[in-house]
């Protein structure tokens, strides 16, 4: 059974035949003193012609050094004015956006940087010297540009630089790399139409018009924040706030203060709202009236940490799912809490995703299989990778995501786990996201992650880890008696670990088998 487009959603945004740069010039001419970004910590505003303008200065001072219409140019900042000005800049001069990123560690920043191949390195002054550093490491003679992340890029010392052909629909525009957890990261290609469909499908899910404003806490160097709360702005012609990163004391403040009517962030951030005593307390005072809704993303979001986090707000919130090789978005919940489906990222919006299985037939509901996905969104291929890129469509072009799961009646799918994180206990395939459920419900439970641990009986046995809200101290035995209640005794955590956080990539999603890898079989105890 395949999911179709376009089912409880808003319109779908025609993006056909643009780019970046023709939706930069566009909006530029239609609106130019209207405001696209604020960046609420240096008190900066770029309206849409200033962005344009930046665009061509990005465009000459690329031209003025050399490098050619095509060539990838990187960017290892955190986010900020320069960091947004170069993200759509380089795409806007007909070059590729290459971004790194910062917490990637020093080895694997150096392999990206070479097998990128990019022409230049901007970076800003923290991180001015894992940048020296990494492309030190690299072997190659990378050109390293400091600027400072709040001032945006200044215009070329030469006028002479010719000007950059405007790309068209199909030329790369953006190549931004996996978390590699399972090996060597992989570069995932996105060309222009790419992206923008993907924005598109962000516009359509959420209804987005001219004027929402987004507040974007998720780095630049991840395709959540660069589609979700900078292309889909682009397309939809609204605007952005863009702090420099995630903070629980200032979220609230910068949702009410710059008028933002939605966010995006990931399951993790919410639980940290959710920590805060002095936030408020719902949109019925008046002070988060005008946000019409939240995102969650990036990772499964859990039933307990969503209802209590409307009980307590008063905020809509959304759950949807996305992969960096499908521009971000694939599913997402309607906006209408009457029809969303607690427990499931939604269903699709803009592409189309089936649950794949060979050998059963396309129309079965509710059996389990790789989630799958097709659409303009979906990547070019990975760079330098054949291979891979063969590996990861069917023989008829379906992206296979690697999540498992299964897709009700509706179209609405609910993911099980991925591939190479079912725990197999005695051979039987035990989803960790149904463990993990189970843990949220407990109380002072911040994070959890179920994972699977070598066992001489079972072949794998299972252990949760967790993070307690601060403050509070977990009773181990509760906990264990709660989810033997609540899950029976074959599927309960059998190993209890007590960490201060759980690794977690660029997004915030946690990594379950960075996790597994970081802590040792010696860590466990027997009850």
């Amino acid at each position: 059974m395949a999911s179709r487009p376009g089912a409880g959603f808003g319109p779908l945004p025609d993006v056909e035949g643009l780019t970046i740069r023709s939706l930069l010039d566009g909006g530029a001419r239609e609106h130019p003193d209207r405001v696209f970004s604020i960046f609420p910590e240096s008190h900066h505003i770029l309206t849409w012609t200033e962005l344009r303008e930046a665009g061509s200065r990005v465009s000459a001072r690329l031209s003025a050094a050399g490098v050619p219409g095509g060539a990838g140019v990187g960017i290892l900042m955190g986010n900020g004015r320069t960091a947004l000005e170069l993200f759509l800049g380089c795409m806007y001069a007909g070059r590729v956006t290459t971004t790194f990123n910062p917490l990637a560690g020093l080895e694997t920043l150096a392999y990206v940087i070479a097998h990128s191949g990019v022409t230049q390195l901007y970076t800003d002054e923290a991180h001015a010297d894992l940048a020296e550093s990494a492309v030190k490491l690299s072997g190659s003679e990378l050109p390293l540009q400091k600027i400072d992340k709040d001032s945006g890029l200044p215009a070329p010392v030469s006028e002479r630089a010719e000007k950059s052909r405007p790309p068209d629909p199909g030329d790369d525009a953006l190549l931004v790399y996996t978390s590699g957890t399972t090996g060597r990261p992989k570069g995932v290609i996105h060309t222009h139409a790419s992206l923008l469909a993907g924005g598109a499908n962000t516009v359509s899910a959420h209804r987005l018009e001219r004027d929402d404003r987004a507040l974007c806490v998720l780095p630049l160097c991840h395709i959540n924040g660069q589609v979700v709360t900078v292309i889909a702005p682009l397309v939809s012609r609204s605007s952005v706030v863009l702090p420099s990163r995630f903070s629980t004391s200032n979220f609230w403040e910068w949702i009410v203060t710059e008028g933002c009517t939605w966010f995006s962030v990931v399951p993790t951030m919410l639980s940290y709202l959710l920590g805060l005593d002095d936030a408020p307390r719902s949109a019925g005072e008046n002070k988060l009236a005008h946000v019409r809704f939240g995102r969650s993303a990036s990772a499964p979001l859990a039933p307990a940490v969503h209802r209590a986090f409307v009980e307590r707000f008063g905020i809509p919130l959304v759950e949807t799912m996305g992969v960096t090789e499908a521009a971000a978005q694939i599913l997402s919940n309607p906006l209408d809490p009457a029809v969303q489906r607690i427990g499931s990222p939604g269903r699709a919006c803009g592409n189309e995703v089936r649950i794949g299985e060979p050998g059963t037939p396309e129309d079965a509901t509710s059996r389990e299989g790789e989630i799958e996905v097709y659409g303009p969104n979906i990547m070019r291929a990975y760079l330098n990778d054949e291979p891979a890129t063969r590996k990861a469509f069917t023989a008829d072009g379906w992206y296979r995501t690697g999540d498992l799961g299964r897709m009700d009646p509706d179209g609405f799918v609910f993911v099980t786990g991925r591939r190479k994180e079912l725990i197999i206990k005695g051979g039987e395939n035990i989803s960790p996201r149904e463990i993990d459920d189970v843990l949220y419900r407990f109380p002072g439970i911040l994070e959890a992650a179920a994972i699977g641990v070598p066992d001489p009986e079972y072949g794998e046995e299972i252990a949760a880890c967790v993070v307690a809200v601060a403050g509070v101290r977990v009773d181990e035995r509760a906990l264990r008696d709660f989810c033997v209640d609540t899950l029976g005794s074959f599927k309960s955590p059998r190993f209890f670990h007590f960490l201060d956080a759980l690794p977690k990539g660029p997004s915030g999603k946690i990594q379950r088998l960075k996790l597994s890898g970081a802590v040792s079989r010696r860590a466990w105890q027997d009850p």
